[in-house]
């Protein structure tokens, strides 16, 4: 779907914001977001630029959930059925994304937001880069990426990731980024899978998209998207990139990254920029969401009846993880534990609940790590191993971290003891209070 179809959804059925009034793309668009959280805001009016801008779009699973006609407990089955049941999208010739296709790049006529004020510039932080290799084919994934001057960026190229190995292997990539994408593309290119998969057979499993060939690179990119900038990034190539707000809310270190060289641009007529908050829900919800079925089949494959999965936005939506399970063996929840870690490698603490407990209540969460759970048999402490760039406080440049287990779940013989909460009446309120 085109994003501006979503968003006038969005305003026919009263959830979006309009803001009229001119505002700027330094700093002024990210503080209304931030003050407006979750709810989506469009914005028509900015005072650098001509284009339209709109954010907090995917900022909750519930939203993500609205967008493909489901309820929320069905997303982790819905992404499961995409992953293992890919399919090649429909090439056109035509696409919305290159209705206009400019002569000469100038990064300053286009929305990329000032974030903050400690930003080391305007960032790029929701586009879906395309990039492809001779020997695996193409990949789908995020990379932020910071304006350095009116043809170039700096992009975040995070080490082992597919676009990493890329890079390493053949010195330079050609890529499209892609900016303003509705959440078929957006979650796949999220997606944690085997290098060689092509992401966007992925995000046409969950909803048909369309492909269409880039204008300068050899790359299929989503032929709906809002705005595409072609170019290429040369591994060799360094420029400092950063301060920037990381998933963690905290402030990530100034690095030397490659250099993007934008080198096409193209765009829809009535484009409107797709703005993501870095650190926020937004973020964090298209960061953790499209883990939690990779997590779920892997606590699956170690016999465990699993039945949710939650990376909790406590834990900034990547380092923490919450298991819901029908407990059948009394090992179950440390066999749990040992499926999470190895399905999200970034991890940093895992707890196993029983099916009565809600997951995503924090309240019935802690009662039940008050309740049932014994340091001394159901703590799983991990020799230090690599985890998450993200954790500031994980080793510096080797990530090692001390990962941490925690079983939840009420012993299968209780001993006489009573690990339920017990239940209160039912009453119809209006009988007694009621006119």
């Amino acid at each position: 779907m085109i994003l501006e179809k979503h968003i006038q959804n969005l305003a026919k059925e009263g959830k979006l914001t309009t803001v009229h009034k001119t505002i700027s793309k330094n700093l002024e668009i990210a503080g209304v977001l931030k003050s407006l959280e979750p709810e989506p805001v469009l914005f028509e009016s900015v005072k650098e630029v001509d284009f339209r801008v709109a954010g907090n779009l995917f900022c909750t699973k519930g939203q993500i959930a609205d967008y493909f006609g489901i309820k929320t407990p069905e997303i982790i089955p819905t992404l499961t059925a995409s992953i293992e049941n890919r399919s090649p999208p429909d090439v056109v010739e035509k696409a919305a994304c290159q209705e206009v296709v400019v002569n000469g790049v100038d990064l300053d006529k286009y929305p990329i937001l000032l974030h903050n004020v400690i930003d080391g510039g305007p960032y790029i932080s929701s586009g879906v880069v395309v990039s492809a290799d001779s020997e695996y084919g193409q990949n789908l994934d995020f990379h932020r990426a910071m304006q350095i001057s009116k043809e170039k960026m700096v992009t975040r190229v995070v080490r082992g990731r597919d676009f990493h190995k890329f890079l390493e292997r053949n010195g330079e990539v050609d890529v499209a980024y892609c900016i303003g994408n509705t959440a078929e593309v957006l979650v796949a290119g999220a997606t944690s899978v085997k290098t060689g998969v092509n992401e966007l057979e992925i995000a046409n499993a969950l909803k048909p998209i369309k492909v269409v060939k880039a204008k300068t690179v050899d790359l299929m990119i989503p032929a709906d998207c809002e705005f595409v900038f072609e170019g290429r990034v040369v591994l060799e190539e360094k420029h400092d990139e950063g301060p920037f707000i990381d998933l963690t809310e905290t402030v990530d270190v100034v690095r030397q990254e490659p250099i993007f060289e934008v080198k096409k641009i193209t765009h829809r007529k009535t484009a409107i920029w797709q703005g993501l908050l870095p650190g926020r829900s937004e973020h964090k919800v298209l960061m953790g969401m499209p883990r939690e079925p990779t997590v779920f089949r892997s606590v699956k494959e170690k016999g465990v009846k699993v039945l949710d999965v939650n990376i909790t936005p406590g834990g900034s939506s990547w380092l923490h993880i919450a298991i819901q399970v029908r407990k059948e063996h009394e090992d179950d929840g440390l066999k749990a534990i040992e499926g999470a870690f190895e399905g999200h490698r970034s991890a940093k603490h895992v707890w196993v609940y029983d099916e009565d407990i809600d997951i995503y209540n924090e309240e019935e969460r802690e009662w039940a790590m008050a309740t049932r759970f014994q340091g001394d048999v159901d703590l799983l402490i991990k020799d230090p191993e690599p985890g998450s760039s993200l954790d500031p406080s994980a080793e510096p440049g080797t990530k090692m971290t001390t990962k941490i287990g925690f079983d939840c779940t009420k012993a299968l013989d209780t001993k006489g003891k009573s690990f339920d909460k017990a239940d209160f009446p039912e009453v119809d309120l209006k009988k007694f209070l009621g006119e």
